[in-house]
């Protein structure tokens, strides 16, 4: 038990590590092609702090362990409002861009219902994962489509190289081989994790599931956790905001796509009845908590209480 505990300590220590380089690498990769801020953290921010996420789910899956791979994506999406976005929304008020309001929002709630709504008879099969997939990609395609609009300036690049800590320019070779490194101590950890967390819930007799969406879930939103708070620091909100609303989109469409693509996943009843649900009320809440574009520290508050309550009734309901 002791050994497993460690592989899980050593297993997120490596999704945390890798998940920042990464993370700091594709950032800089953008900024140095002059990529917006939100466009950023919509795309290559919240990809690669949903990286730990695909890898731990996939690895789960093809270890047969569904609850941990559906519980990770569910929990992980809960964990990145309520606690991420709470904690940020302490640090600073969150400005939110108008476009966030108008599209991803919508999109990231309309795409957690049709989740819900697919997951019902039980499974996530195949068909439904390249479902899942095929609407990423159009996501994505518009989202490059609007990354040519929103272009920045040299200047501001510059700025973001220095908010980045590597001076007025970025060496574009070097950030790749961080990002290489930054993804393969992601794999290394998403293996330790999960392989050492059915371990430990095995042992403890505590059901897969919730050691999912509790610990694995936050461990692998580690990424997203220290991208929006180190944005939120640094006043950049569209990074913030943009980050986990990007990540969570990317959750459901491409890692629980993939991962029912590669092999369908159960879905538990509990899921159905409980963490789903919850899962689309936080995406829902969002939307009139930032009705006047800027999510203030009272509801950013509120998200963290909420959460903290989840967790607690999670924990109680497994008792």
């Amino acid at each position: 038990m002791i050994e497993n505990a460690l592989l899980v300590v050593f297993g997120l220590a490596g999704l945390f590590v890798g998940g920042e380089w990464l993370v700091r690498a594709a950032s800089r990769l953008a900024a140095s092609f002059g990529v917006a801020p939100l466009v950023i953290g919509l795309t290559v921010v919240s990809f690669g702090t949903s990286a730990p996420e695909l890898a731990v789910s996939l690895q789960a899956a093809l270890a047969g362990s569904s609850d941990i791979a559906v519980g990770n994506v569910v929990g992980s999406n809960i964990a990145n409002i309520g606690l991420i976005l709470g904690l940020s929304g302490l640090i600073v008020a969150l400005p939110v861009h108008i476009s966030l309001m108008r599209r991803e929002i919508p999109v990231m709630i309309g795409v957690s219902i049709i989740t819900f709504l697919m997951a019902l008879d039980g499974e996530v099969g195949r068909p439904e994962g390249l479902l899942l997939f095929a609407c990423l990609l159009l996501f994505t395609g518009y989202l490059m489509i609007e990354s040519r609009r929103e272009r920045t300036s040299p200047e501001e690049t510059a700025k973001i190289a220095q908010i980045e800590g590597v001076g007025g320019k970025i060496n574009r070779w070097q950030e790749a081989g961080r990002f290489v490194v930054g993804l393969a101590l992601l794999v290394t950890g998403a293996n330790l994790t999960v392989t050492s967390a059915s371990a430990i819930a095995r042992g403890l007799g505590v059901s897969e599931l919730v050691i999912g969406v509790t610990l694995v879930a936050v461990g692998t939103s580690l990424p997203e956790l220290v991208t929006s708070i180190i944005a939120a620091v640094k006043c950049e909100p569209d990074i913030a905001v943009g980050n986990i609303v990007g990540s969570n989109i990317f959750n459901l469409l491409s890692i629980l796509g993939l991962t029912a693509i590669v092999r369908p996943v159960p879905v538990a009843a509990a899921v159905l009845q409980v963490e789903m649900p919850v899962m689309i009320g936080f995406a829902a809440l969002l939307f009139p908590f930032v009705l006047d574009r800027v999510l203030q520290r009272t509801q950013a508050a509120a998200f963290l209480a909420l959460y903290l309550a989840f967790v607690i009734f999670t924990v109680v309901r497994a008792a």
